[in-house]
């Protein structure tokens, strides 16, 4: 079966490139998001050390939503590993956004955690976000634990399992 395959661009709010994730086959597109599905992919960093993911991921990029989400299918469970971002921007098969450096990471039982506060907090100061740009990352953090306690799209429970499954199909797994 043919399908598209798309780069992962992730930057700086200085416009830096932060990382590269080098092909991921796209599963679906709206005018609201585009889902991607990749398996031991090739990341580059932006010093250009290169690493592979070791999972299944699902991951859901926004066209008007401040993150992105990661569906990750480990050996102990469903883990989601979400980044406050711009809203994605797709040009010539790549899906570009500015990681904000917050992160909320969802456990197979549920519980959460945020991480890399601190490192936000540095970047806020060193790249001059302005008091808006924080309000919304913040908020939009926020929307997303309530999304995830919520039980709602893309949490809802058979949603991802969807998507890794025609992420299976499409690459003849």
């Amino acid at each position: 079966m043919e399908h598209k395959i798309y780069q992962i661009h992730s930057y700086k709010h200085d416009g830096s490139i932060h990382r590269v994730w080098e092909k991921s086959v796209l599963l679906d597109e709206t005018d609201e998001y585009i889902i991607l599905g990749n398996n031991k992919c090739k990341v580059i960093e932006s010093d250009g050390r290169t690493w592979y993911t070791k999972e299944p991921a699902i991951i859901y990029f926004f066209k008007n939503k401040w993150y992105n989400i990661i569906a990750m299918y480990k050996k102990r469970g469903l883990t989601y590993y979400c980044n406050i971002s711009s809203p994605c921007v797709i040009e010539e098969n790549t899906v570009k956004y500015i990681d904000y450096d917050l992160d909320l990471k969802i456990f197979p039982n549920n519980s959460y955690k945020i991480l890399d506060r601190d490192e936000y907090e540095y970047h806020k100061e060193k790249m001059m976000y302005p008091t808006k740009l924080d309000s919304i990352l913040n908020l939009e953090l926020k929307k997303l634990i309530d999304l995830k306690r919520n039980g709602d799209w893309p949490f809802q429970d058979g949603v991802g399992l969807y998507y890794l499954n025609l992420y299976k199909q499409l690459i003849g797994r």
